[in-house]
């Protein structure tokens, strides 16, 4: 598949998945949690059965250490977005009647980071894995921000423009990779790290995610396949 055309799918379906907040504002709070269930357990089983092994298989130690810093960075830029990554709409969010920037901040170096590593430009080869899975994880969180942002009384032209503005990170973060990758003699040391750091942000998502997709942290059947789908899929989709 074309680059070009890679940027242009993560940005529409990005941003026609923050859209749906308009056809039903009313929140289907179980219809979403099962989404996040899908989207957690898909990226933790391609970071278990193609991302990690690729990112291990040429420097584990180097590759190790990235991926903590990953890992740790996901930690630092959810004190400023609240967590929304998780795709999670939380209370006091919702009492906060101003324009949430810190969130914004957060939000878009977190979408511009996972967009870094989805294609080699260098080799013209796509992470199809990881462009899947960065697609279905964008979708609770657009509803997510679009929610946030019209319950502080964003204007809805406000609110889509920073819908824009989040959708595209991903593919800034994909062109920021291109020049890089034409300005270095090796570009696969520089490809390898920025793998890893998402690869670190991907556990750090995935796992919260399973976590927090459940009441009280309890799994019902409807989860539990959920879960089991989204691995399923992430097996089938190598």
């Amino acid at each position: 598949m074309h680059p070009i055309y890679i940027l242009l799918i993560l940005f529409i379906t990005t941003f026609l998945s923050g859209t749906f907040v308009f056809v039903g504002r009313n929140e289907n709070k179980l219809g979403l949690n099962l989404i996040l269930a899908f989207s957690g357990a898909y990226l933790f089983a391609i970071c278990a059965l193609h991302l990690l092994p690729e990112v291990y298989s040429i420097d584990a130690k180097t590759s190790g250490v990235f991926l903590l810093i990953g890992f740790f960075i996901q930690v630092l830029l959810e004190l400023i977005s609240e967590g929304i990554e998780h795709g999670h709409i939380h209370k006091h969010s919702h009492q906060e009647k101003m324009f949430p920037f810190t969130m914004m901040i957060g939000l878009s170096i977190h979408a511009f980071l996972e967009g870094m590593p989805i294609v080699d430009f260098k080799t013209s080869t796509t992470s199809n894995p990881m462009l899947i899975g960065i697609i279905i994880h964008n979708i609770p969180i657009s509803i997510a921000l679009m929610t946030v942002l019209l319950h502080a009384e964003v204007n809805k032209f406000k609110a889509l423009l920073c819908l824009a503005l989040f959708a595209l990170m991903s593919p800034i973060g994909t062109l920021f990779s291109y020049m890089m990758n034409i300005n270095l003699s090796d570009s696969s040391i520089y490809y390898s790290a920025v793998m890893s750091i998402v690869v670190g942000i991907f556990l750090h998502i995935s796992t919260t995610i399973l976590f927090e997709s459940s009441d009280n942290h309890r799994i019902n059947i409807l989860k539990f396949a959920s879960i089991i789908l989204g691995a399923g899929v992430a097996y089938f989709s190598l």
